[in-house]
């Protein structure tokens, strides 16, 4: 078990006052078995009319802010401490049937992963980037399928840090050879459901120590998890070859990125009003 403490400020700029449309914020991580939230603090200036909260489909915390003064700044400060249990074992205690790849969802969980096996894009070219991590016999061991995929991402591809809005397709990283984490979550993403297993898309903070080569640190961290069965949703980081949750802390799950946005929000002004925004994340052992 570890003590973390995330800090994540977020602060957008106006060269003149604006006003200011409602903003939601996915900040606080999700508590499970393997994690437990300590403390959490948001601070928001200027102090918003209303602050509420909500859990959205997912089931992901989200905070709600309204404001009814101008501003030239917009400052969001969250500060979360928490425990943190590793869960990576050797092994994950898989189904007997689902052990070995290809493998059939049973008629129980099916309906409840069909929106986790869709295709967000053209799966034609990642279809066949997918095969390379299938053995040439009839069946392949499924996690040594998903575990060389992860390790295969971060050694096919460069690792670019992308503060611009938006994600690659998958096409777009395998034509590039590069890509930023959540580009990496998606292609791994798209890859697991080509080859038939349920996947979803991971928002949240990696603990970085000095020296561990791990990259994503600085900033909000994205990854994928798969199901299956036996084992539930399995966290794999292809960005830094992490399998389960060593480092990770959750904050968001979704079928899509866009639907797993860290802070969004709108203000009343002209486009030229805003000078740009500038985030920092810090996630240090405590």
């Amino acid at each position: 078990m570890s003590l973390l403490t995330v800090r994540h400020t977020t602060v957008y700029r106006y060269k003149e006052p604006v006003g200011l449309g409602e903003h939601r914020m996915m900040f606080r991580p999700r508590e499970s078995h393997d994690l437990r939230l300590i403390s959490t603090h948001l601070a928001i200036t200027p102090r918003p009319a209303q602050l509420r909260w909500l859990h959205d489909p997912f089931d992901n915390s989200i905070a709600i802010a309204t404001f009814d003064e101008t501003t030239t700044e917009l400052r969001f400060e969250s500060a979360v401490r928490l425990e943190h249990f590793e869960y990576s074992p050797p092994e994950y205690p898989l189904e007997e049937y689902a052990k070995r790849y290809p493998f059939r969802y049973s008629d129980e969980d099916f309906p409840n992963l069909e929106r986790a096996l869709a295709h967000h894009y053209h799966a034609e070219r990642v279809a066949e980037w997918a095969l390379q991590f299938l053995d040439p016999s009839e069946t392949t061991d499924t996690m040594k399928i998903l575990r060389a995929m992860t390790h295969g991402i971060r050694e096919q591809f460069t690792y670019a840090r992308r503060i611009e809005k938006g994600v690659q397709t998958p096409g777009e990283t395998i034509e590039t050879e590069q890509g930023s984490c959540r580009d990496f979550a998606v292609l791994m993403i798209e890859a697991a459901r080509s080859l038939g297993i349920a996947a979803r898309f991971v928002s949240g903070y990696i603990f970085a120590p000095g020296d561990s080569g791990i990259h994503g640190g600085g900033a909000t961290h994205a990854w994928m998890q798969a199901y299956l069965p036996g084992a539930g949703w399995i966290d794999f980081d292809p960005t830094n070859s992490i399998i389960g949750n060593r480092n990770l802390i959750r904050v968001a799950v979704a079928w899509a990125p866009e639907q797993a946005l860290p802070l969004w929000g709108t203000y009343e002004g002209p486009a030229s009003a805003c000078l740009g925004m500038d985030v920092a994340v810090s996630v240090s052992a405590s």
